[in-house]
């Protein structure tokens, strides 16, 4: 059974069309008492859409019970909270704790005009990236894009020649870690929210990321599994963040060779900048802004 996320039927809709109504109203000619009350109305109508959509990207509103692949079946709110667990049904396997970090940081760069795009290199369901779609939708931002970067077949083999730290990566065993291309696609157009602003890159990030055509990023949320990944990715996209964008490292502390993939680059680069933890699991820094 596939999760079916929200109807475009149903609340989804009559929440994003209140949220673009009210968009329109505080953009007319309106005296300071009506728009402070249309305004706290419109923080209350997107706080409910985003608060709803991380219910059911990360399965708690169902009580969607996880995958046997990490020894259980049994749902459980606290395991859930910090992602660790691989959900069944639902769109995204990083937590209520990094996926409400998620939300506060693309907030974060909306609200303090820090210029650029958002990406999730590593995306599994795609919903860490259907969040930030309807963060932007939310905020009525139509000049960001979100990028969707993955190889849409699992983890690759370690490289062990070329990045000894993931010798003993076992994570492309693992089927359950290979989401399609079109499976994510299809829970993009589940949530109402695959548009042209939603840009995938498909393949390994080896092949991808030095290509892809980014200007600027505002927020690079890394979740590849491996030290490969996690440092092709900072080497690629990493001077192409925005001074005060932010970088989030999804899998710090449990996954030894993106650990060292986040020391080697800080080191490399002489950047200070403290990492902040997120839930004992993620942590995320922010790019030094211009003074």
């Amino acid at each position: 059974m596939e999760p079916k996320g929200i109807s475009q039927e149903g609340g989804n809709t009559s929440l994003r069309d209140a949220l673009a109504n009210l968009g329109r109203k505080l953009t007319q000619g309106r005296n300071s008492r009506e728009q402070g009350t249309e305004t706290r109305e419109l923080e209350r109508l997107r706080d409910s859409y985003l608060s709803l959509m991380q219910g059911c990207l990360t399965g708690i509103i169902y009580e969607d019970k996880p995958l046997k692949a990490l020894g259980t079946e049994v749902y459980d709110r606290s395991v859930r909270e910090v992602g660790r667990d691989w959900p069944s049904m639902a769109h995204t396997m990083i937590g209520v704790k990094r996926l409400a970090n998620l939300r506060t940081l693309a907030e974060s760069v909306i609200r303090n005009r820090i210029p650029g795009d958002l990406i999730e290199t590593g995306v599994w369901r795609g919903g860490a990236c259907i969040l930030m779609r309807a963060i932007l939708n939310a905020h009525g931002v139509t000049d960001r894009r979100v990028w969707v970067a993955d190889s849409f077949q699992g983890v690759p083999p370690p490289d062990s020649k070329n990045y000894p730290a993931d010798e003993d990566s076992t994570y492309h065993t693992f089927e359950e870690l290979s989401v399609s291309f079109e499976m994510v696609r299809r829970n993009f157009e589940r949530y109402g929210l695959l548009d042209d602003q939603v840009v995938f890159l498909k393949g390994w990030f080896k092949d991808t990321l030095a290509s892809a055509p980014i200007d600027r990023l505002a927020l690079l949320r890394l979740d590849g599994d491996l030290y490969e990944s996690t440092i092709i990715a900072l080497n690629t996209l990493y001077d192409k963040l925005s001074p005060g964008g932010y970088v989030i490292v999804d899998d710090y502390h449990v996954v030894s060779g993106c650990r060292n993939a986040i020391g080697d680059f800080l080191a490399s680069r002489k950047i200070s900048s403290g990492l902040s933890e997120i839930d004992g699991v993620g942590v995320f820094w922010q790019k030094t802004p211009l003074s």
